[in-house]
């Protein structure tokens, strides 16, 4: 019912930007929190930056000053602005949303939700 679908990753050499987008799609009721993780290999999942429907952010130490994260309530989309990419930065990167959604009874549910990932290389 509800879906977050990525685009934005890519290769890119130290020092580039990227930027990922993520729309989440279906029958949405509300969005609280978005966010984005990355998985390198051999590692854990981690929290890259996140973002409250009221617009406010954290972010990891590692990507302070380097990553902005934004998102637009109409639309339902969130993004994540990487400037200064390192190699370290290498991940699968994953949308995350914390949202209710209208089940086929007209009832709200709340469900935390991710989307496929999309890999972001960075060559030294």
């Amino acid at each position: 019912q509800v879906q977050l679908v990525e685009s934005g990753g890519g290769l890119v050499q130290a020092g580039g930007s990227l930027r990922l987008s993520c729309a989440a799609s279906g029958n949405i009721f509300s969005i609280n929190d978005m966010g984005w993780y990355r998985q390198a290999p051999g590692k854990q999942r981690e929290l890259v930056a996140a973002v409250t429907s009221g617009g406010s952010s954290n972010y990891a130490d590692s990507v302070k000053g380097r990553f902005t994260i934004s998102r637009d309530n109409a639309k339902n989309t969130v993004h994540l602005q990487m400037n200064s990419l390192k190699p370290e930065d290498t991940a699968v990167y994953y949308c995350n949303a914390d949202l209710r959604y209208l089940d086929d009874y007209g009832t709200t549910n709340r469900a935390n939700y991710w989307g496929q990932g999309t890999q972001v290389t960075v060559s030294s």
